[in-house]
């Protein structure tokens, strides 16, 4: 079978594996479609990330979408043609974070596609995939492969609006409108949030951030001032930031404009910021990280499956996997591409 294959920066490769054979707790997964993520990038334009580097080659991808193929005999959850989401993540279930109900911070987690571990855990750009039964995520019937593809970077914006902590009624800034950022405010819509604040520095994505639930888009680069013009009086009118963007700048920058014991959710990584500690601590933000998911896997499934959102919007393109190369330098051009996906068999 065919798969997207890693091997040092710019050195992206569509190569022939051996498929593997489910156990009898296990589900192989005929893999339709799977979105590149910023994580893909990094690997992909350099290498990795900070001191995370790819070390041996790696296949790519955890935003994955098919269908059942077939089951091991212990698989009662999903059965051969099902469509399913693929839950990327592997927790161990018995280490200390899993037993504290902390299971994205597994010690021995297994993230597909990811160079953090030695050997690195293989990812699922590839047309056959075996996972665990609980992994396996049915999807409504009317779900397309493409739609359930975004399971994964919903449900991460899940997690971060449950970090946040209740949202109704309440007034949220998002600084950053790439792919997560965007799910982030259908995010918080869902959780109730009366007014949302998109910014970014390029006009490119801001009217599909309106279009999936932003009532207000700033282009930061055309109206420099007009995000404390109209948010800054009375030490800020936001109650919660998601800063999405992983720019120190972007953080900082909303420090003006969000009240005094506001809650800043990080979701954005972006290395080393430097912090005005003196805003931070006389303004009494509440300064919360936001990492991957575990449950809200599951509640992003079923929020697609709802039909009260269409992330259609978010798709720029689908390309079949044998031109993978020419998908990831799209995906690369943010003033081309929101979402880019690779279409398998």
């Amino acid at each position: 079978m065919r798969a997207v294959v890693i091997h040092a920066e710019k050195d992206l490769r569509v190569e022939e594996v051996t498929p593997g054979e489910p156990g009898p707790q296990q589900v192989r997964v005929r893999i339709e479609a799977g979105g590149i993520c910023g994580s893909d990038l990094h690997y992909y334009l350099h290498g990795g990330f900070g001191a995370i580097r790819v070390r041996e080659p790696m296949i790519l991808g955890h935003e994955i979408a098919g269908h059942v193929e077939s089951v091991g005999s212990e698989v009662t959850r999903v059965k051969p043609g099902d469509r399913v989401a693929v839950n990327p993540s592997r927790a161990c279930g018995h280490c200390r974070y899993c037993q504290m109900g902390l299971q994205q911070h597994c010690t021995e987690m297994l993230f597909y596609g990811s160079a953090m571990r030695f050997p690195h855990v293989q990812g699922g750009f590839r047309e056959l995939l075996v996972v665990e039964e609980r992994q396996a995520v049915k999807v409504a019937d009317h779900v397309t492969a493409a739609e359930a593809a975004f399971a994964e970077p919903l449900a991460v914006c899940l997690h971060a609006v449950k970090r946040a902590g209740p949202l109704l009624g309440k007034r949220v800034l998002v600084t950053g409108s790439g792919p997560i950022g965007i799910l982030t405010i259908v995010a918080a819509k869902a959780a109730g949030a009366a007014e949302i604040v998109v910014t970014d520095v390029v006009d490119g994505p801001l009217p599909t951030a309106v279009k999936l639930g932003a009532t207000t888009a700033i282009n930061l680069m055309a109206e420099p001032d007009r995000l404390k013009a109209e948010y800054g009086a009375e030490k800020g009118a936001f109650d919660v930031l998601f800063e999405a963007s992983g720019n120190q700048h972007a953080l900082t920058g909303a420090f003006d404009v969000l009240r005094p014991g506001g809650v800043i959710v990080q979701i954005g990584i972006g290395g080393s910021f430097t912090l005005p500690m003196n805003v931070l601590v006389a303004k009494e933000f509440d300064l919360r990280g936001s990492f991957r998911f575990h449950e809200e896997f599951d509640w992003a499934v079923a929020m697609i499956g709802s039909k009260t959102i269409d992330l259609s919007p978010l798709l720029t393109a689908t390309i079949p996997v044998e031109r993978a190369v020419e998908a990831f330098d799209l995906a690369a051009d943010k003033s081309k591409a929101m979402k880019v996906q690779l279409a398998f068999g």
